[in-house]
């Protein structure tokens, strides 16, 4: 990230810093750890079936949520965005995901720096998997590609860099029913010698084909 950094800036509190990144971890891993919990618990009356039945298709739009680990947490402390998704049955347990929509980092001030960064988006384009080990759990994996429509990194006043196409890898876990599903994941961005991630959670509404 040393592209967008102001020449000659160091850090005033290494110590100081890195206990912050780590306390902020934990408490975001606790919330998302809790609205997961909740959800799971608020929908638990449509527990019957599975979302997977073979050979059918179903879609699903979601809203996601996340906090920006490493690099990205430099920047942003909080991503928003909406997804859709297409999911095909291949077996009763097991269904093939196509994933598209779009994050937003909301950019923040970083007063030592005396820097505003600005928010950056990025459109996620995945394939993966949702295999179920019990009628409601499963675990999913997604690959693809994210497509910057700005320049990470860049802060008002500053220079634009080239916009970069991203490596995307992303496991977690879920829940879901013929209506509803709530996943956490960690969601990877690497390529062009920048990588950074984010803890996301995800709540989609859907249905049948």
């Amino acid at each position: 990230m040393a592209k967008y950094l102001q020449k000659g800036y160091q850090r005033d509190n290494k110590t100081a810093d890195y206990l912050l990144k780590i306390t902020t971890m934990k408490t975001v891993t606790k919330v998302i750890a809790g609205a997961f919990t909740a959800a799971a618990i608020f929908i638990g009356s449509n527990v019957n079936a599975q979302t997977t039945p073979a050979n059918k298709l179903r879609f699903g739009i979601g809203l996601e949520a996340g906090a920006p680990l490493g690099n990205a947490h430099d920047i942003s402390n909080f991503e928003l965005g909406g997804t859709a998704r297409l999911q095909y049955g291949v077996t009763n347990n097991l269904a093939l995901t196509l994933t598209s929509g779009y994050y937003n980092f909301f950019g923040k001030q970083n007063t030592s720096q005396t820097i505003d960064y600005k928010s950056v988006g990025i459109v996620p384009v995945k394939a993966g998997i949702k295999a179920f080990f019990t009628d409601n759990l499963y675990f999913g994996a997604e690959a693809g590609a994210g497509f910057e429509t700005k320049s990470f990194g860049s802060y008002k006043g500053g220079p634009e860099y080239n916009k970069d196409t991203k490596l995307i890898l992303a496991p977690g876990i879920g829940f879901a029913n013929k209506t509803w599903d709530v996943g956490v994941r960690y969601e990877n961005f690497s390529g062009q010698g920048q990588n950074y991630g984010l803890v996301g959670l995800r709540l989609a509404y859907g249905f049948g084909l």
